[in-house]
C-alpha cells in the first residue's frame, strides 16, 4: 500500500545539494509507489512560534497565526512520513527548517493530538560543508522519540558547499535507496 510522504525542504537553494538529496529520495520513493509531496520552505512566508499555546489541532489551521503553514498541516495531518531536508547550519537544521517543525506544535495543541504517534514515521536528509552531524542527530533523535515517530534513518553529505558538489557522490544513492524502501 502506497504511503503519502511530505518532504519539508529547508535548503534556501532549490537546485543545491539538499535538493539533489530530496530528488533522489523522491525518485526513490515514487517507484516503490509512495506519493511525496514538497514544501520547499525557503519560498514560503512562515512566521516563528509565539509559544501561546493558542492552537487547536483539529481546526482546519490548527495556528493562531496564518501564514503559509497553512499549506503544510493537511500535508502533515494525512501523511504517514515526513522528512526533514536541510543544509547544516551553525551544527543545526536551517532556521527555514526549524521555524516549521516548531509550528507543527499546534497539531499537538487543544482537542487533541494529530501530531505524535499515529503511526508515521520520519527521516532525515542533510547536506553540508563541513561534517559535524552530531548535534543535529541528537536533536533529530529526541524530536522522534518525543513525537513517537518511528526513524527510518538519515542520509547526511558533508564536503559539499558549492551547488553541484554532491553530484556523483554516494549519498545520492544512499538518499535514492532510503526512499525505495518505503513501502
Amino acid at each position: 500500500m502506497s504511503k503519502k510522504i511530505v518532504i519539508l525542504n529547508g535548503s534556501p537553494r532549490k537546485n543545491g545539494n539538499t535538493a539533489a538529496l530530496t530528488a533522489e529520495f523522491t525518485k526513490g520513493a515514487e517507484e516503490a509507489g509512495n506519493i511525496v509531496t514538497e514544501f520547499f520552505l525557503g519560498d514560503m512566508n512562515i512566521n516563528g512560534c509565539k509559544g501561546c499555546f493558542g492552537g487547536h489541532s483539529i481546526r482546519e489551521c490548527p495556528c493562531v497565526q496564518k501564514d503559509d503553514m497553512q499549506q503544510i498541516y493537511p500535508a502533515v495531518r494525512e501523511c504517514d512520513i515526513i522528512v526533514l531536508a536541510t543544509p547544516l547550519y551553525y551544527w543545526n537544521m536551517s532556521g527555514q527548517l526549524r521555524t516549521a517543525v516548531d509550528r507543527l506544535f499546534a497539531l499537538e495543541e487543544g482537542d487533541g493530538n494529530l501530531l505524535r504517534g499515529h503511526n508515521r514515521a520520519c527521516a532525515l536528509l542533510m547536506a553540508a560543508e563541513g561534517h559535524g552531524f552530531e548535534d543535529v542527530l541528537l536533536y533529530y533523535e529526541h524530536l522522534t522519540e518525543h513525537l513517537k515517530w518511528k526513524n527510518l534513518g538519515h542520509v547526511f553529505a558533508g564536503g559539499n558547499g558549492d551547488i553541484g558538489d554532491i553530484s556523483g557522490k554516494p549519498e545520492l544513492e544512499q538518499a535514492y535507496t532510503l526512499g525505495k524502501s518505503i513501502s
